[in-house]
């Protein structure tokens, strides 16, 4: 590589940090506790997602998210191949799939998930939902498995890790359920919302009724229940990238306890895990991500 193209993908890897920081804050928190060389590899893994993601919810002047999308595909792959590509999250993630020989099906899966954002606004049940999160999310958690490393059973930490990437997901859409509705979306189940008597008036309301707050407490419940099953993948990774992870799982989950603590409200105001109990998580976990390298 040309002492260019160096600088060039250095400057990649660095807008794929601040789009981590400024979009990401509890993930690029947890990122932190990753060592130096594993933390640009994420963060141009989180950099190409949140690139995708944007450029559906916030379509670029004079163009179609789908054409907007499409090119970005074709940019990811000049990049594999070693071309040049036009936008840095593009150069930026196709190095670190190569560096790391990681799957491509599973960026394919996810840019087809944000295509479907661009037609799909409703999903019926919860197993269509979740056709639509293999790709939003679990395949980000199978992505960042050869970075984070494995060092118990491949098959298993992989399950955890899509499970807790759906987890993380699932907790977004509760969270966000005002927010979505105003960009036109409902990402929870259409069949959910019936069985506790939600209509989409009650949604875009400004305030939960009694029947959003039972569907929002139904819908942790689920969301908890991925947590569980994905609680055994962090013992199975390399010692240390397993506070990263941890840490992660620990304050998304905390979201949900905010939300309780709140009696269910998400519609008034967007839940957060205040500034001062995410530091004070995040450096117990730095402490003990030093100790994982020291030994």
């Amino acid at each position: 590589m040309t002492p260019r193209a160096e600088a060039e993908l250095a400057a990649a890897y660095r807008q794929c940090r601040r789009l981590n920081a400024v979009h990401g804050k509890t993930f690029y928190l947890a990122t932190a506790l990753l060592p130096a060389a594993k933390r640009p590899h994420i963060h141009a893994l989180y950099g190409f997602a949140r690139y995708a993601d944007d450029l559906v919810d916030h379509p670029e002047p004079g163009r179609t998210p789908a054409a907007s999308l499409a090119e970005l595909r074709l940019d990811l792959e000049a990049a594999l191949a070693g071309r040049h590509a036009s936008h840095p999250v593009a150069q930026a993630a196709a190095a670190t799939i190569r560096r790391y020989r990681i799957d491509e099906r599973h960026i394919g899966d996810f840019l087809a998930s944000m295509t479907c954002d661009i037609t799909v606004d409703r999903y019926q049940t919860f197993d269509d939902l979740l056709g639509y999160m293999w790709g939003s999310a679990a395949v980000i958690g199978l992505l960042t498995l050869p970075i984070l490393g494995v060092v118990g059973d491949d098959e298993a930490a992989r399950q955890c890790a899509a499970d807790l990437g759906i987890a993380f997901q699932l907790t977004n859409f509760i969270r966000d359920i005002g927010e979505d509705y105003r960009r036109g979306r409902i990402y929870l189940p259409l069949d959910s919302l019936t069985d506790h008597g939600v209509t989409d008036q009650m949604l875009g309301a400004g305030v939960s009724s009694p029947q959003v707050r039972e569907l929002v407490a139904a819908e942790i419940a689920r969301a908890r229940e991925y947590y569980r099953r994905a609680a055994p993948g962090v013992g199975l990774l390399a010692p240390s990238s397993r506070d990263c992870v941890g840490v992660a799982a620990v304050l998304y989950g905390e979201i949900l306890d905010e939300i309780e603590r709140r009696g269910y409200e998400v519609l008034a105001e967007r839940a957060k895990v205040p500034r001062r109990r995410r530091l004070r998580v995040g450096a117990a976990g730095y402490v003990r991500a030093v100790a994982a390298r020291r030994g």
